[in-house]
């Protein structure tokens, strides 16, 4: 990777990158399980208004040479909390998503962190498995951008 990548907190200016981002049809697929009408931008300027203003939440906007390309977080209960990421298509394959996960878990020192994909995305399951997660559980879930119940896999980050 021959890129800069790095974390910050979340602008305002960054929603806009991220509600493009989310409405990328192969990038939907992929990811699976999104938000039930991705297009509904008062729905989705909502789950960020909440996102940022909780305190459980750590959220980070990914930058590649200084631009926006995609989003992080670690969100949820004490003991059961999970990782997320999402790059732009246009970065798929160049070690982005793995170098910025990397830099959340220096941040996020606190441990048993979880993360689930869609069995079928290699990518992130590339991503988590060099990142130190390890597959622990299979499930079957109902993917919203899919409209149909698909295998998922659950990774852990143990301590």
């Amino acid at each position: 990777m021959d890129m800069d990548v790095e974390l910050r907190e979340v602008h305002d200016s960054d929603l806009p990158v991220f509600y493009r981002q989310l409405n990328d049809p192969e990038a939907l697929h992929m990811a699976a399980f999104t938000p039930k009408d991705p297009a509904d931008r008062d729905a989705f300027d909502a789950h960020w208004k909440r996102t940022r203003s909780s305190p459980d939440v750590v959220l980070r906007t990914i930058l590649a040479d200084g631009d926006v390309v995609g989003h992080s977080a670690v969100y949820g209960e004490p003991g059961e909390r999970e990782v997320t990421y999402w790059v732009d298509r246009a970065y798929w394959g160049q070690g982005i998503a793995t170098a910025a996960l990397r830099r959340l878990l220096t941040e996020v020192p606190e441990r048993p962190l979880y993360a689930r994909a869609a069995a079928d995305n290699e990518g992130s399951r590339r991503v988590l498995e060099k990142c130190g997660f390890r597959v622990t559980a299979e499930e079957r879930g109902f993917a919203q951008a899919r409209g149909e119940e698909i295998d998922e896999v659950v990774l852990t980050l143990e301590g």
